[in-house]
């Protein structure tokens, strides 16, 4: 955990997540979430939500999709998913803000992470946003590096799931580290309000 880096979480109001690893289980690497019966919300995820939603923040996922990109699933089934995600989050009293989706393959667009077209869309979208109110919340070294090109306060979900490279060099990039979506919420954005 990188205790030592100063940042004040308590001027965030726009939380900017990744959606697999942090919102639901990431599938093992190659493999991609391509249809519902797949999606499996982690724990705690749908009470943090509600617990940021009530704090009068934004809820905001952007998130790389490029099995698209590779025909495994359609832009029209990842509605279908994120449809049946609010769903869901609905009947726990919680709602996403928007969601931001980059399909492509790496190296056609701006708007996958690392790169930052998915934010500035973002703060088009929300112009009360802006990196100085923002924080980035992610698994993996792209979604640190994103938070990071842009200024923003990052957040990187640890699930210790192994050591490699690039989870190191995101352990060392990111502000903070923890468990969990819920951790993060509860220990430092909404702590007062439990």
């Amino acid at each position: 955990m990188q205790d030592g880096k100063a940042v004040d979480f308590s001027k965030v109001t726009f939380v900017f997540l990744d959606r697999d690893g942090v919102l639901n289980r990431k599938p093992p690497a190659g493999q991609y979430v391509t249809r519902w019966e797949d999606f499996e919300l982690l724990p705690g995820v749908a009470q943090a939500l509600a617990t940021l939603n009530r704090s009068g923040r934004k809820a905001i996922v952007a998130t790389n999709q490029r099995g698209v990109a590779l025909g495994l699933y359609s832009l029209k089934d990842i509605e279908e998913m994120h449809e049946r995600l609010c769903e869901k989050l609905a009947t726990h009293g919680a709602h996403l803000d928007a969601i931001y989706v980059c399909p492509h393959a790496e190296g056609v667009c701006n708007c996958r992470k690392p790169l930052t077209g998915l934010f500035e869309q973002a703060f088009r979208d929300f112009p009360a946003a802006h990196a100085g109110n923002s924080v980035m919340v992610g698994d993996s070294l792209r979604d640190i590096e994103a938070g990071r090109r842009l200024g923003m306060s990052t957040v990187l979900i640890d699930d210790a799931a192994g050591p490699s490279e690039e989870l190191h060099r995101a352990r060392s990039l990111a502000q903070r580290s923890v468990a969990s979506l819920a951790e993060f919420v509860h220990r430092y954005l909404c702590h007062a309000q439990l």
